[in-house]
C-alpha cells in the first residue's frame, strides 16, 4: 500500500484534494498547523508547520508520496519549502507533488514565480521523484482583484491570462497522488481552456457577480503609487505589481491541455469556476 500525505489541507487546494481522496476511498495523512481547522475526513492529523523540521520528520515517517502545497506568500517561503523537502528526504519519502507556477524560474516576471523555481530546484537537488503542477493564476481570485468601487487596477494592458480553477488543480493533484508512477518527472502546466484579458475578465465578473466590474490599465509607476497606502513590504508590493506585468508581457497566456489529459474532461472556464465558487 502506498502511504500518502498532504500539506495545506486547511486551505482550498489541499482541502479539496483531501476530499477527493476520501470520496474515492483512499487513506492519507494531513499535515496541518492547526488541527481544529482540518476537514473532518477520517484521516490522521499531524500537527506541524512548514518550518518545524523535527515535527515534519515524525509526520512523514513511512510516507511514500507527499503533496506539498506551496506555503503562503512570505519573504521566507523558499526556506520553509526547503525545510519540508529536507524532512521528506530524511524520512524516506519517494515522490513529491508540488504546486508550482507557470513559467517558474529565476527569470519569471511574476516575482513569486522565482520562489517556485527555487523550490523546484530544491526538490530536484534532494534526489526525490517529483511531479510539478505549474498552476496559472487561480480563476477564483479575480473577484479579489477589484477594489471597493469594482475596479481592477494594474499594468496588464491587453495581455492575456489562462487562469485555472482551484477545483481543477485539486482534482489533478488527487489523481497524481494515487497514480504517481504515471506522472513521474512530469511538469504539468495547469490552465483554463482559454486566455482572456483583464477587461474580458471584468465583463465575466460583472455577469456572475451581478455588479459592475471594470478594468483600469495603470502604468507601473501608478501601480506602485496606488498600493503605497497599504504599507506592505517592498517584496509584497513587487509581487502585487508583477501579477499584472506578467500578464502584460504574455507569460501567462499559454493554454495547456494538461487538465483534460489528466482528468478526461475539459478544464473549467472562468465563468464556470466563479459560479462554482459561489455555490
Amino acid at each position: 500500500m502506498t502511504t500518502l500525505a498532504l500539506t495545506g489541507a486547511t486551505g482550498t487546494i489541499g482541502g479539496l484534494a483531501a476530499r477527493h481522496l476520501a470520496e474515492a476511498g483512499h487513506e492519507a495523512r494531513l499535515l496541518v498547523r492547526d488541527p481544529s481547522r482540518a476537514p473532518d475526513l477520517g484521516f490522521s492529523l499531524w500537527e506541524c508547520a512548514y518550518d518545524q523540521g523535527a515535527a515534519l520528520r515524525e509526520a512523514l515517517a513511512g510516507v511514500d508520496v507527499l503533496l506539498l502545497v506551496s506555503a503562503h506568500e512570505s519573504d521566507h517561503r523558499v526556506e520553509d519549502h526547503r525545510t519540508v523537502v529536507e524532512a521528506a528526504a530524511d524520512s524516506g519519502v519517494k515522490h513529491v507533488v508540488y504546486t508550482s507556477f507557470v513559467g517558474a524560474g529565476g527569470d519569471s516576471t511574476f516575482t513569486l514565480g522565482r520562489d517556485h523555481g527555487a523550490t523546484e530546484e530544491i526538490i530536484r537537488d534532494a534526489g526525490l521523484d517529483f511531479t510539478f503542477l505549474r498552476d496559472n493564476f487561480y480563476s477564483e481570485i479575480f473577484p479579489h482583484f477589484a477594489d471597493e468601487n469594482g475596479v481592477i487596477r494594474g499594468p496588464a494592458g491587453q495581455g492575456r491570462v489562462a487562469a485555472v480553477s482551484q477545483r481543477d488543480v485539486a482534482e489533478v493533484a488527487a489523481a497524481v497522488l494515487v497514480d504517481p508512477g504515471s506522472h513521474l518527472g512530469a511538469v504539468h502546466d495547469l490552465t483554463g481552456p482559454q486566455a482572456f484579458t483583464l477587461a474580458e475578465a471584468a465583463q465575466t465578473l460583472s455577469q456572475v457577480l451581478g455588479s459592475t466590474v471594470t478594468f483600469h490599465d495603470e502604468t507601473e509607476e501608478e501601480a506602485h503609487a496606488s498600493r503605497a497606502h497599504f504599507g506592505a513590504p517592498d517584496w509584497q508590493v513587487e509581487a502585487w505589481v508583477s501579477t499584472y506585468t506578467a500578464i502584460r508581457d504574455g507569460e501567462l497566456e499559454g493554454v495547456s491541455g494538461a487538465v483534460e489529459a489528466v482528468l478526461g474532461r475539459p478544464a473549467r472556464s472562468l465563468e464556470d469556476a466563479l459560479r462554482a465558487a459561489r455555490t
